[in-house]
């Protein structure tokens, strides 16, 4: 590769001259240097400074597979050769596409059987606000459009998706959202419990706050309430068992759809190939991507349920919508290739049966007694690490979001990849770890911890 020509310097100061980054302080950014990643195997990714990571974050939620596997490279290469692009408008197909639309349907929870496909999860969920509310209007119900979501939901950064999401720093920099999305309480627990208050009972609040919301516009505005099975971006925040089925009550009550993102949660992450199939969710539409391909090419999947779709069908009318890469022929064989491996290789019933369960144990008993530790909790192989200045009061340490930054920055000086949400350390590892890489992986973290202790006593 040509960038062997180049030194870490020359590197970081055509990054800085050039590259701009998402989700960044640029000034900052361009003051400390990006960390430059060139290659990556298995559970590990490099640095061009050579130092090897254990990727506890599976890049970016993504690679479920693992990294370096030549099936997929040689998938995308014959499709290359044979049909590197066409589209899917004017009453075309490719094959591949067709092929995965097949497969999807065959994996998804049982009412769901068709598939619109783009380039990322923000694209998907632009599609799915777009789709539903265009639902009710061949429906003769135009008035209702308005769309619930939840404060701290993250559905995606274009302006649709960061209206449908719940992140106050990003509605800030947006100057005007998409209208009619309002948000209510997230399920979270640890911060929002009441004094004496059940975890099933909790639930039951928290999902009470979409009845209140749908109650305050009138059932006849509403046209559908969006959530993440687990709320991956902000925070892992892991509802209670009461929660889903009630919300799943309520929407149904007042005929309103249920709208899904498993952009993080789909294809294997919490021991099924869907999320919705481990809460016993029944949704009208799920939001995928990410690990559909292992993130080795581009490529969502917005699943579509039998109401929806038959609908689409049986009244036709055209839905002016679409993208120039819906359903690339590469990425749709990569993806074929990435699902069959997961199968093949019992990547879904690993972390359902073996890993998930060890995560969950290890995380309990060798990172949760730590006086840095407020709590820990798990979902299959997706964690999260409360990071807390006093583990009775659940007091934190100012100001926020210092701490567990502290702690990332000495997990990755010590060969860990962590990811830190606001005063939260989250891990969404590949599916491909085993119980030796979770005891790795515990043991760094409690390395970086007792390392971020001494250096937060100190300030």
């Amino acid at each position: 590769m040509t960038y062997q020509n180049y030194s870490l310097k020359q590197l970081q100061q055509i990054d800085a001259a050039h590259h701009l980054h998402p989700f960044s302080d640029h000034k900052e950014l361009r003051e400390a240097g990006s960390r430059i990643i060139t290659r990556a195997n298995g559970p590990f990714i490099y640095d061009s400074e050579g130092a090897e990571l254990l990727d506890g974050m599976a890049g970016l939620w993504c690679v479920n597979i693992g990294y370096g596997r030549d099936e997929l490279a040689e998938a995308a290469y014959a499709q290359m050769k044979e049909l590197p692009y066409y589209n899917s408008f004017f009453k075309c197909s490719t094959p591949t596409p067709v092929l995965l639309s097949k497969k999807l349907a065959e994996i998804a929870p049982k009412n769901v059987n068709q598939v619109f496909y783009g380039s990322s999860g923000s694209e998907a969920n632009d599609t799915a606000l777009r789709l539903v509310r265009h639902y009710w209007v061949i429906e003769g119900k135009p008035e209702k459009n308005r769309i619930i979501s939840r404060k701290m939901a993250y559905h995606g950064s274009t302006i649709a998706a960061t209206s449908l999401g719940g992140m106050d720093a990003m509605h800030r920099q947006l100057s005007g959202a998409v209208p009619n999305i309002v948000h209510v309480m997230m399920p979270y627990a640890y911060e929002l419990a009441l004094p004496g208050e059940s975890d099933h009972d909790f639930g039951l609040r928290a999902a009470k706050s979409v009845e209140d919301a749908i109650l305050e516009a009138g059932a006849d505005k509403v046209a559908a309430f969006i959530g993440e099975p687990v709320m991956g971006a902000g925070g892992v925040k892991i509802p209670p068992a009461s929660y889903w089925p009630e919300v799943q009550r309520i929407c149904r009550k007042y005929d309103v759809l249920l709208m899904l993102d498993e952009v993080i949660t789909g294809y294997g992450r919490t021991g099924e190939w869907f999320a919705a199939q481990t809460f016993g969710i029944e949704p009208d539409t799920i939001t995928t991507a990410k690990a559909l391909t292992s993130g080795y090419q581009p490529l969502s999947a917005l699943l579509v349920g039998d109401r929806i779709a038959s609908t689409l069908v049986d009244k036709g009318g055209e839905f002016n919508h679409g993208y120039t890469y819906s359903g690339h022929p590469v990425a749709c064989a990569v993806a074929l290739k990435n699902l069959e491996i997961i199968e093949q290789e019992g990547l879904v019933e690993r972390v359902r049966n073996d890993t998930g369960p060890y995560f969950a144990k290890a995380l309990q008993e060798r990172i949760a007694g730590h006086d840095l530790v407020g709590e820990v909790r798990s979902i299959g192989l997706m964690g999260a690490i409360e990071i807390v200045k006093d583990k009775a009061t659940k007091e934190r340490f100012l100001p926020s979001g210092s701490a567990a930054v502290t702690v990332r920055d000495h997990a990755i000086a010590n060969g860990m990849m962590l990811r830190a949400t606001g005063d939260t350390m989250i891990l969404s590892p590949p599916l491909i770890w085993t119980r030796d890489t979770i005891d790795m992986a515990c043991e760094r973290i409690s390395k970086a911890l007792d390392l971020a202790q001494v250096d937060l006593r100190k300030r």
